[in-house]
């Protein structure tokens, strides 16, 4: 969760740059605007801090102990910290993950997602490396923010891992930002240059940053805790195996979290947590639910998503009916604001069941957790027809939808 809360606080931070210009359309006159990164990133850290003590003083009121260092596990029940140890029936590991970085010549002069948040000064132009959700998110936050921002993937795709739909749309919306794309591109090198860095990419063009942030992807964090010479299994990339009750293969060792392989979402690690205090403490044995996890990008604009992806829907039911919507917001009707909004949903045609819902738009993930009930339920297409929409807004277009578009 430490990396999500900042990280939304900067995507608000950075979306105040386009309010501004939008306003103009609906008769605000605004005056020329001057961005200060410090107020930003230490108003930040003072949530944060104000945010760790109210998690501190709930653990100090249930009477948990607290105990500051690094952890490694000695034994089946044993856990050393700062050089003694600490006995348990049961040991729960759930440390997360840490940004990757892949080998390169010239790693050490990037950043990752961890350290932009502390950044001394905000960069005049940066590059973001990544494809992922957070390489999106930190193109449009740095872009809000006034840096110029260019984004390389080695990939033909954004947002790969969601619905196809998605990731086409926002690699056409990024551009009219101000974001520059290069896609189907890798990265050669990166050296010291007199006004930042200069990187070399594999088109053999080369340009200079003063900030280079990679985002590509987060690894278990688990390769320094005493693992493997337990004997506890784990995957090649680093995360633990667990049975559905998050009991790994040596019987006082548990985990949950990042490190499991399951959808890498704070509130899944915390449905988690709940199943396991239920499960090994109050008798009440229970799994979690991993189908439909609704989630959001907080690029701009926002992505929200829930259930299965066009392409995955095809895999499991033979007849699939899609339903797409792409239009301008009611409010760029005015402001002038080229962003378009898309939505998307996938129907079973036997059964008329909703297996998904996509949008790419203006606050997308909020329309999204309402959705997620529905899907959850298992709602039906005539379920949605039959649902009366709030208009006008963004969100009645998903019960509005009724040509099928393939």
């Amino acid at each position: 969760m430490w990396a999500v809360y900042p990280k939304k606080l900067f995507y608000y931070g950075a979306h105040f740059h386009e309010d501004f210009t939008d306003a103009a359309g609906f008769g605000w006159s605004v005056p020329q605007t001057k961005f200060d990164w410090p107020t930003l990133r230490d108003n930040k850290n003072a949530e944060i801090k104000r945010l760790n003590g109210i998690y501190q003083k709930l653990l100090d009121n249930t009477q948990v102990t607290t105990i500051h260092g690094r952890a490694t596990l000695t034994g089946a029940d044993t856990v050393e910290v700062n050089g003694q140890s600490y006995t348990a029936d049961k040991i729960l590991v759930a440390v997360g993950g840490r940004p990757f970085i892949p080998d390169f010549p010239g790693k050490e002069h990037v950043i990752s997602s961890d350290e932009v948040f502390h950044l001394e000064t905000l960069p005049k132009e940066a590059l973001v490396v990544g494809g992922g959700y957070i390489a999106v998110e930190f193109a449009g936050i740095f872009n809000g923010l006034g840096v110029k921002t260019d984004l390389v993937y080695r990939g033909s795709q954004l947002l790969r891992h969601f619905d196809y739909s998605l990731g086409a749309k926002l690699a056409e919306e990024m551009p009219k930002k101000g974001i520059q794309l290069m896609l189907n591109t890798d990265i050669e090198s990166i050296e010291p240059d007199d006004n930042g860095f200069k990187v070399t990419f594999s088109s053999s063009e080369a340009k200079v940053y003063q900030q280079v942030l990679y985002a590509t992807g987060r690894k278990a964090y688990t390769d320094t805790l005493g693992l493997e010479a337990l004997g506890v299994e784990r995957r090649k990339n680093g995360t633990i195996i667990t049975d559905d009750y998050f009991q790994t293969n040596v019987e006082s060792v548990f985990a949950l979290g990042d490190v499991i392989g399951t959808p890498e979402l704070t509130p899944v690690a915390t449905a988690q947590g709940m199943a396991f205090v239920d499960t090994w403490f109050k008798q009440q044995k229970r799994t979690v639910d991993y189908d439909n996890i609704p989630t959001a990008v907080f690029c701009q604009p926002n992505v929200g998503t829930v259930g299965l992806s066009e392409e995955a829907a095809k895999k499991v039911f033979a007849n699939i009916n899609i339903y797409e919507s792409e239009f301008t917001h009611l409010k760029h009707t005015l402001s002038g604001n080229s962003e378009r909004t898309y939505m998307k949903l996938i129907v079973d045609a036997d059964s008329d069941k909703v297996l998904g819902a996509h949008m790419l738009g203006a606050e997308a993930g909020e329309i999204m957790q309402g959705l997620a009930i529905a899907i959850k339920a298992g709602a039906t297409k005539a379920v949605f027809d039959a649902t009366i929409g709030i208009h006008p807004t963004a969100a009645e277009e998903f019960v509005t939808m009724r040509e099928v578009a393939r």
